[in-house]
C-alpha cells in the first residue's frame, strides 16, 4: 500500500497544485526513523532476509533523492500522465486511477472547464456517454453538454488548450472541437477527429472569418443565421462571422442543422455583402483555404508593409522640411481666467510643442487645446501668432501716428495714403505660400524685431476665452467695494465706541432726575432727566449708527448679488465649483392642532415634495395640503421656507391651535352627551334673535373664531 501511495505521489506531482505539493514535501522531510519490523517490504532483500546494514533504517533520507528517476523514466512518466481509459462510463487517469475527468459544482453550464476529480461511482458529473456515430462524449447529468476543446482562451505553452463541456451542435461542419477518437490500445483520446473541411470551417468561425473565403461555391452543413428579405419570400443565410457583424442591422434567427448553404457574403449575386465581416479585404480576392492561406497572408503583409513605408516616407520628409525652416518663438503663457498672474516663459518651435509645454508648466488638469491672444483671437499655429504680433505692432504704430496727425491738424487723406504702403509692406513680408506651422518667408530683421519680446497668450482646455482686461476691471471694482466696506465698518466701530463712552459718562455721573408738575390729575408730577434717561447726543448718535448699519447691509447685499452673478457666469462657462450646495431643505413639522414638541423632521426640494414627505412621516390619514407658520400665516412660496423652520401641516382645514382644538373637542363631547342623555330632540332648538340684538351686532365688529366657539359652547351649555 505504501509503494502504491509513493507511486501516486510521484505520478500526481504535476496534477496537484503547488500548495498540495508543498505539504507532501514537508511530510517527507519529517519522516520518523523506523525499526526493522516497521520497514516496508521493498526495503528487504529478494529472499526475504533482513538488509545487511541496519544503520540505513535510521537515516532521514529525502524521498525526492531516494526515489529519483532518470530522464528516460521522467519522459515515460509524462507520457503516462496523458493516458486515459474509458471504462464503466468514466474517463480514468492511467497514472492515478483514483482520479477521473469530471465537472465541479452543481450548476452546470456551457464553457465550464473539465478537471481531474476524485473518483466517485455515484456522481453523474463524472460519467460520460460515448456516441460513436457522432464521435462525441456526452455528460450523463446533462446530455446536451459534450466534451470539447476550448478555442476562445489563449493557448498555454505547458498545458495546451483547456478542455471544457460545451453545448452539443448537431452540424457536420464547424464542430470539429467536439469530435474525439478513443484509441483503446494506447489509452489515448485524440481531439479534432474530423475531416479537413470541418476543421477549416471551425477555425474560420472562431477566427471571425467568413466561411466562403475558405470554401468556394459549395453548400455545406454549418452553423449560421438567416433573415427574411424585404419581400418576405426569400431567406438570406449568413455564416457565424457575417451574422455577428450584422447582428445590430438585421433581425437574425439561428439556422437549423441539416440545411446546407453557402454564406451570402461570398455569393456573387449579393453585392451588399461583398466584404462580409472584413472592413478592407474583399471576399472575392481573399482565398483563405488550407492550400492558399499562406500565399494570401504573405500578399497582404507585403501590401501593408509597402503602405506603411510610403506613409513613413511622407511623414519623415514633411518633418525634415519643416525642421529646416522652424524658428523658435518666445512666449509668455497664462492660464485662461487668471489674467496676468503666474505667467510662464516658454520657447517653442512648433505648435504641438507649445501646447505640451503649456500643459506641463501651467499645471492644467487636462491637455491644453486652445490658445488665445489678449483680444480673444484664437491661435491655431505659430505663424498665426507671429502674424497677430505683426498686426498688433502695426496697429500701435498707426495709433501713434494718428495721435501725432491730430496734434498737427493733418487731414484724413494723408492718413490713408500712409496706411496703404504699410499694408503692402506687410503683404510682402508675409507671402501666402508660407506653410501653416513654419515661419519661412518672413523678413529676418522684422521677425527679430517682433520676436525680441515674448508674446502673451492665454491657454485653455476647451473653455471660452475670459478677457484679462475684464478680469482686471472686476478685481479693481471688487477691491474698491471691499475698501468701502472696511471704511464703513471702521466708522461703525468708532461710533459704537463713542456710544459706549457717552453711556458710561451718563451712568457714572449719577445725576438725579427733576420733578416737573403736570396738570393731568392722573399723573400730577412727571419725572424728567436723570442718569437713566438717554441724552440728545446719544439719541442722534444711535440714529446715525442705525443708518450706517442699513447702508452696510445694502452694500453687502449688492456685493453678494455681484458675486452670485459672477458665479452664474462661471457655471455657464463650465467653470462651476467642485461642490454645489443642494436645494433640499430640512424643516421641523407638526400636525395642525398639535404641539411643536411632538413633531419630526421632513425634507424636500419643492413644496409638493415637502407635502408628500410630511404625509408619510406624520402618518396622516389624508394627504397634507396646506402649510402654516406657528403664528397661523399660510406658506405659499418655496422661498418663504427656511432651513430648520418650524411648520404646521394641515390636511386642508384652517389653522388651529392646541387650545382651540381642545375647546372644539369639548363642544363635540357636550353635544354628544346631551343627545345621549336627553334624546335627539334635545338639540333641535331654534332661537330667534331680537331686533335690538341684531342692531347691536351690526355695529360691532365681526367676531373672531374663538368668540364664535365660546358663543356656541355657552349656547350648548344653556
Amino acid at each position: 500500500m505504501e509503494k502504491n501511495a509513493l507511486t501516486m505521489e510521484n505520478a500526481s506531482s504535476e496534477i496537484l497544485d503547488s500548495h498540495a505539493r508543498a505539504h507532501l514535501r514537508m511530510k517527507a522531510c519529517h519522516t520518523l526513523p523506523r525499526y526493522a519490523w516497521q520497514e516496508t517490504p521493498h526495503d528487504f532483500d529478494e529472499d526475504g532476509s533482513l538488509p545487511k546494514k541496519m544503520e540505513e533504517l535510521f537515516e532521514n533520507v529525502e524521498p525526492q533523492k531516494k526515489y529519483s528517476h532518470s530522464p528516460k523514466q521522467n519522459k515515460l512518466q509524462k507520457l503516462c500522465h496523458q493516458q486515459f481509459e474509458y471504462r464503466d462510463g468514466q474517463i480514468i487517469c492511467h497514472a492515478a486511477p483514483q482520479l477521473v475527468l469530471g465537472v465541479r459544482g452543481p450548476d452546470l453550464r456551457s464553457g465550464m472547464e473539465v478537471v481531474l476529480v476524485e473518483k466517485k461511482m455515484d456522481d453523474s458529473h463524472q460519467r460520460w456517454m460515448h456516441k460513436e456515430d457522432s464521435r462525441t462524449f456526452h455528460l450523463v447529468s446533462n446530455l446536451d453538454l459534450v466534451l470539447a476543446v476550448s478555442m476562445t482562451k489563449a493557448r498555454n505553452e505547458v498545458c495546451g488548450y483547456p478542455v471544457i463541456v460545451q453545448k452539443y451542435k448537431p452540424y457536420n461542419n464547424g464542430t470539429s472541437n467536439q469530435k474525439w477518437n478513443y484509441m483503446e490500445n494506447i489509452k489515448a483520446f485524440m481531439a479534432f477527429h474530423s475531416t479537413s473541411l470541418d476543421k477549416e470551417v471551425t477555425a474560420a468561425n472562431y477566427a471571425g472569418i467568413c466561411t466562403s473565403s475558405v470554401i468556394k461555391e459549395e453548400n455545406i452543413d454549418q452553423p449560421g443565421y438567416y433573415y427574411l428579405s424585404p419581400t418576405g419570400k426569400k431567406k438570406i443565410v449568413l455564416c457565424l462571422a457575417c451574422g455577428q457583424s450584422m447582428r445590430g442591422e438585421k433581425k437574425l434567427k439561428q439556422s437549423l442543422p441539416g440545411m446546407p448553404f453557402l454564406c451570402a457574403s461570398g455569393s456573387k449575386t449579393q453585392k451588399p455583402f461583398s466584404r462580409g465581416p472584413f472592413k478592407v479585404i474583399s471576399l472575392a480576392k481573399a482565398d483563405l483555404s488550407s492550400y492558399e492561406a499562406e500565399k494570401t497572408l504573405s500578399y497582404y503583409e507585403e501590401r501593408l508593409l509597402s503602405l506603411r513605408m510610403r506613409t513613413c516616407t511622407r511623414v519623415i520628409s514633411h518633418i525634415g522640411v519643416a525642421a529646416m525652416h522652424q524658428k523658435a518663438v518666445k512666449i509668455i503663457a497664462y492660464k485662461n481666467g487668471d489674467g496676468y498672474r503666474n505667467g510662464k516663459l516658454i520657447v517653442a518651435g512648433t505648435f504641438p510643442t507649445l501646447l505640451t509645454e503649456c500643459t506641463e508648466q501651467l499645471g492644467l488638469a487636462r491637455a491644453a487645446s486652445k490658445v488665445y491672444t489678449k483680444d480673444g483671437t484664437t491661435i491655431l499655429s505659430l505663424r498665426d501668432l507671429v502674424l497677430w504680433a505683426l498686426d498688433e505692432s502695426f496697429i500701435q504704430r498707426n495709433t501713434e501716428e494718428q495721435k501725432e496727425q491730430k496734434a498737427a491738424a493733418m487731414g484724413t487723406k494723408e492718413t490713408t495714403i500712409k496706411k496703404n504702403p504699410r499694408m503692402k509692406e506687410k503683404t510682402k513680408l508675409f507671402p501666402k505660400s508660407v506653410t501653416s506651422d513654419t515661419l519661412d518667408g518672413v523678413d529676418e530683421s522684422l521677425l527679430t524685431l517682433i520676436l525680441r519680446n515674448p508674446i502673451a497668450i492665454w491657454v485653455s482646455c476647451g473653455e471660452p476665452f475670459l478677457s484679462p482686461s475684464a478680469l482686471q476691471k472686476a478685481e479693481k471694482l471688487e477691491k474698491q467695494n471691499w475698501l468701502k466696506r472696511d471704511k464703513i465698518l471702521a466708522d461703525l466701530d468708532t461710533m459704537k465706541h463713542k456710544m459706549r463712552q457717552l453711556k458710561g459718562r451718563r451712568v457714572a455721573a449719577c445725576q438725579p432726575a427733576s420733578m416737573v408738575p403736570n396738570k393731568n390729575p392722573a399723573q400730577p408730577v412727571v419725572v424728567e432727566g436723570g442718569w437713566t434717561e438717554q441724552t440728545q447726543e446719544e439719541i442722534k448718535l444711535m440714529e446715525l449708527i442705525r443708518h450706517t448699519e442699513a447702508h452696510l447691509s445694502a452694500v453687502q447685499e449688492l456685493q453678494s448679488k455681484r458675486n452670485s452673478t459672477v458665479e452664474t457666469k462661471r457655471v455657464a462657462l463650465g467653470q462651476s465649483s467642485l461642490y454645489k450646495q443642494p436645494n433640499t431643505k430640512r424643516v421641523w413639522i407638526y400636525p395642525n392642532g398639535g404641539r411643536p414638541e411632538d413633531g419630526t423632521y421632513a425634507w424636500g426640494k419643492t413644496i409638493s415634495e415637502l407635502l408628500d414627505d410630511c404625509s408619510s412621516r406624520l402618518k396622516m390619514v389624508r394627504p397634507a395640503r396646506t402649510l402654516y407658520t406657528p403664528d397661523g400665516e399660510p406658506i405659499y412660496s418655496w422661498d418663504d421656507i427656511e432651513r430648520d423652520m418650524v411648520i404646521c401641516v394641515s390636511t386642508g382645514h384652517g389653522f388651529i391651535t392646541q387650545k382651540e382644538l381642545k375647546q372644539l373637542m369639548e363642544i363635540r363631547a357636550n353635544y354628544a352627551r346631551i343627545r345621549r342623555q336627553e334624546g335627539p330632540q334635545a338639540t333641535n332648538v331654534v332661537v330667534s334673535r331680537s331686533e335690538k340684538l341684531q342692531f347691536l351686532e351690526r355695529k360691532l365688529p365681526s367676531p373672531t373664531c374663538k368668540q364664535k366657539i365660546d358663543r356656541k359652547a355657552n349656547y350648548l351649555d344653556c
